[in-house]
């Protein structure tokens, strides 16, 4: 076997290996036996909070299992291949085997990465809160693009994204919007997104000139049944009001807008496109998200400092900035990781900027300092 596909192998057994420690292969069988066995227990949907807990558990057990044996298959399969070609010295099969090869690295790394997500609500939906910061008009503008930008990445991994409050700026764009993001590992990923986001473009606003923009990005993990996160309602103020609607047929002419307010800690959450019921409802899983987001952060003090430490350029918590003149880059104040694809990554193409992130958060070190060590 050549030098570059016994390399390959290697990194894919690394992370097999990796893989099967972070399943806990010894016991995993024995696991979802014991899952099998309650599953079948006729009593178990009295208490449908276990119930789904339970399949919830199983599900991620199971789709852990099938990760692991589908890409150990996948690599005896091109190790087979490979020596099956060099034995009847066929160099076609042997490069068709070598490029699969390459490409189950990329898989197997990516699938390390997604293991890692296994903090207590790195499996849970997501609130996206997305606010424009100092920049004005720009500002709101730029808050409509990382709107998209988001509803884009959720939308290529076939989340579902529902938008629960949004506030249009005076002239152009959002001051605001808060969207619901669900679907696998949703908070897992999001996470590494909350900080102030710096665009600098030449403005689209008829000045001509290059203008510094900035917004800020919040994620927090949508709170489940088996989270419990208490709310004392005497420290809570509730408001109904008329949300703005396109005007016409569509304008609103009851008070179904929700904003609840959580006088401890100053906290304020919105939601305005369902009905009052609806509203009131996701109002308040959005508190309890914001208030247990509040609890880990305190618990991580030293993880936010990853944050906090680099610069403030807007709000003092700069992580990423968008250059799109006098030349195009897009660069990770963390970890380094950069690109010029702009465009890319304004159409949601950020798995690498988030997987960067995730990778230094375990190991302490930029994927550039990585490669420096190599």
């Amino acid at each position: 076997m050549r030098a570059e596909a016994q390399n390959n192998v290697e990194k894919i057994q690394k992370s097999l290996e990796l893989l099967k420690q972070r399943l806990g292969w010894e016991t995993a069988q024995h696991r979802l036996e014991e899952f099998d066995a309650r599953m079948e227990d006729p009593n178990l949907w009295d208490n449908p909070a276990n119930a789904q807990k339970l399949t919830k558990d199983r599900q991620a057990l199971v789709s852990a299992l099938d990760t692991y044996n589908a890409l150990k298959q996948e690599l005896e399969d091109q190790v087979e291949l490979i020596e099956l070609g060099e034995m009847e010295e066929d160099e076609e099969v042997v490069a068709e085997a070598e490029t699969a090869l390459k490409a189950l690295v990329d898989v197997s790394a990516k699938k390390e990465l997604e293991a890692l997500l296994d903090g207590e609500t790195d499996g849970n939906d997501a609130f996206l809160e997305i606010k424009s910061g100092a920049g004005g008009t720009e500002a709101c503008d730029w808050a409509n693009m990382l709107a998209r930008m988001y509803v884009r990445w959720a939308e290529k991994r076939g989340f579902e994204v529902d938008l629960q409050e949004e506030t249009p700026g005076t002239e152009a764009g959002i001051k605001s919007a808060t969207y619901q993001i669900k679907g696998p590992n949703a908070y897992g990923w999001l996470k590494s997104e909350s900080g102030t986001h710096r665009l600098v473009r030449i403005s689209p606003f008829g000045k001509g000139t290059r203008e510094t923009s900035f917004a800020a990005i919040g994620a927090y993990p949508v709170i489940d049944d088996n989270i419990e996160i208490e709310v004392n309602p005497a420290d809570i103020r509730i408001d109904t009001y008329r949300s703005s609607g396109a005007g016409g047929q569509h304008v609103n002419t009851t008070d179904s807008a929700v904003r609840i307010t959580h006088h401890p800690t100053g906290i304020v959450v919105t939601s305005s496109e369902k009905s009052q019921h609806q509203n009131r409802d996701i109002a308040m899983k959005a508190l309890k998200s914001r208030l247990y987001q509040m609890e880990l952060d305190r618990r991580n003090a030293e993880v936010n400092a990853l944050h906090e430490a680099k610069g403030d350029a807007g709000w003092g918590n700069q992580i990423r900035s968008y250059v799109l003149q006098p030349y195009q880059m897009v660069k990770d104040l963390r970890t380094n990781h950069e690109t010029a694809d702009t465009s890319g990554v304004l159409d949601g193409d950020l798995d690498p900027f988030m997987e960067a992130t995730l990778a230094m958060q375990v190991s302490g070190k930029s994927r550039a300092d990585a490669r420096s060590d190599d």
